[in-house]
């Protein structure tokens, strides 16, 4: 039994959710998209998704052929009551299978912006731990305008409703970014996607030193909370 990684972009693994999904027992079974790997069919031998950000939209279907296989999967592994995360576009992607809706932002949300945790975020178990206020990274121009039915909203930001999300017990998103390194970061301005995206890539890994000590902490609570409640090990064993 492994997690099924959906990775979009070479410079977007699951960085450290990756690496505590793993510490926490878990095999991971990425599926580099971005490199033609086909999206499984079933969920034979699966425990869970784990679906990452990526320059796709989900609505370019004919230029990104897995966008729609993709979201099938995720919506068989939402129904079937499997853990199911998504992490920028992966969020858009479990809004559009869900029956939700995204849509292109009047000002794209990029670098280190602060972020605020909602009631319903103050008492999930995801949240344990995590301030109520923190500054997160953001790299999106599109965003989930309307939740699935049934969704409890999480967190928000002054250009995002909804930055974070959960559908049902079992399904999480995150348009924000909790996983990457200063490695990632580094890699990510060397590629110029901070400067194409309209910022100064400088600018923000500068700004990193201010940020990324109180970004890290937070965010490998995240990543403990989800390895710990939405994918316990004891449950994988017993299968």
């Amino acid at each position: 039994m492994s997690i099924l990684v959906f990775q979009h972009e070479s410079n977007e693994s699951a960085g450290v959710l990756g690496d505590v999904l793993q510490r926490h027992g878990h095999r991971l079974r990425t599926i580099r998209l971005d490199q033609g790997n086909p999206v499984p069919t079933d969920l034979d031998d699966v425990d869970g998704i784990v679906s990452m950000g990526g320059l796709a939209n989900v609505d370019q279907t004919s230029q990104y052929p897995w966008l729609q296989p993709e979201m099938d999967l995720i919506k068989q592994a939402h129904e079937a009551g499997l853990p199911v995360v998504g992490i920028c576009l992966g969020a858009q992607l479990i809004a559009t299978a869900l029956g939700g809706k995204v849509e292109k932002m009047k000002q794209p949300e990029i670098g280190w912006h602060p972020l605020a945790v909602g009631f319903a975020g103050t008492t999930d178990p995801i949240f344990a731990g995590v301030t109520w206020h923190a500054v997160q990274f953001h790299l999106h121009g599109q965003e989930v305008t309307e939740l699935p039915a049934g969704s409890v909203p999480l967190a928000s930001s002054t250009l995002c409703k909804h930055q974070a999300f959960k559908v049902g017990f079992t399904t999480y998103g995150f348009q924000f970014h909790f996983e990457w390194t200063l490695q990632t970061l580094g890699q990510l301005n060397q590629d110029g996607m901070f400067n194409h995206a309209g910022v100064n890539g400088d600018v923000v890994i500068n700004d990193a030193e201010q940020h990324y000590s109180t970004y890290r902490r937070l965010g490998d609570r995240l990543c403990e909370n989800l390895a710990t409640y939405l994918f316990p090990i004891d449950k994988r064993v017993g299968r």
